[in-house]
């Protein structure tokens, strides 16, 4: 089904099948003049809870403020020529112990960042965590999809990840597990201290790729569930210095005072990331 509007067009896939994860909707949003016969071909955003992306008729958020509105502010970046036309394709996440199965690193949860979970009364035992099947959906099956059926630039120079609080946990262990895939990802409001109070920021120490071919965003807020998220944030900055990325080059962490847990707060923010992970500079 498509979904066309001044704002690009919508492709929804009702049950993209796997043979790794459960099969799920799919959305893949197509710039503005977007052509089959074209030349032209796109870089791709992969984002996550994909039915919290788009106001289509689609997506049971439709008309809420739950919604991000990628499409919208693709759309205008495009217009001001702040980003190159792009595509995005969101990935519907499942019922929420599904989501968090799927999102939460699989390899970083050593232990004792196990040990630190059930402290802290987690309900996600390290057994039921997918997130290396996930990703697999994501490289091996998805996406050799995307680039056969659309006008992609399909090189880790034009692959692109992103999401927000665990969705920003698997964006990040995305880059450290397929950094020949994906070369850019932004994590908005990540949720650290679902890995056992940050645990999991260890095992980046030794899998982090070194500076040099990806740019990374991070950012959080000071309300709600972000207003425990900077020392944890912090961590992770050091280990992106002592990978040698260059803040404000290619990575950046930005503190959003004010700025609370939720897809208002980060739909507002949502051209920043964009911008640099596409922008035209």
């Amino acid at each position: 089904m498509t979904d066309n509007s001044l704002n690009g067009s919508i492709v929804h896939y009702e049950s993209f099948p796997s043979g790794l994860v459960q099969a799920r909707p799919v959305d893949v949003w197509l710039p503005e003049g977007h052509d089959a016969s074209s030349n032209d071909r796109y870089p791709v955003v992969y984002m996550h809870d994909g039915q919290t992306m788009f106001d289509s008729a689609n997506s049971p958020y439709a008309g809420t403020d739950w919604l991000w509105n990628v499409d919208k502010t693709m759309a205008r970046l495009i217009q001001e020529e702040r980003i190159r036309p792009s595509i995005v394709v969101s990935v519907w996440n499942l019922p929420r112990q599904q989501r968090r199965a799927e999102y939460m690193p699989q390899k970083p949860i050593t232990d004792d960042a196990e040990r630190l979970m059930i402290a802290r009364e987690s309900d996600l035992p390290g057994e039921e965590i997918t997130s290396d099947n996930y990703l697999k959906f994501l490289v091996e099956e998805l996406k050799p999809f995307i680039d056969k059926t659309y006008r992609t630039r399909s090189d880790k120079e034009n692959t692109f990840i992103m999401g927000s609080s665990m969705g920003g946990m698997i964006s990040a262990y995305a880059i450290a597990e397929y950094p020949d895939v994906f070369g850019g990802a932004a994590c908005l409001s990540t949720h650290w201290n679902r890995g056992g109070d940050g645990a999991v920021i260890d095992w980046y120490k030794r899998h982090w790729p070194e500076a040099g071919s990806h740019r990374v965003y991070f950012d959080y807020g000071t309300e709600t569930l972000d207003a425990d998220y900077e020392p944890h944030q912090q961590q992770m900055d050091a280990i992106m210095r002592a990978r040698g990325y260059r803040d404000g080059e290619d990575w950046i962490t930005r503190k959003f005072e004010g700025a609370d847990h939720s897809p208002r707060a980060w739909r507002e923010r949502l051209h920043i990331p964009l911008t640099f992970l596409l922008g035209n500079d």
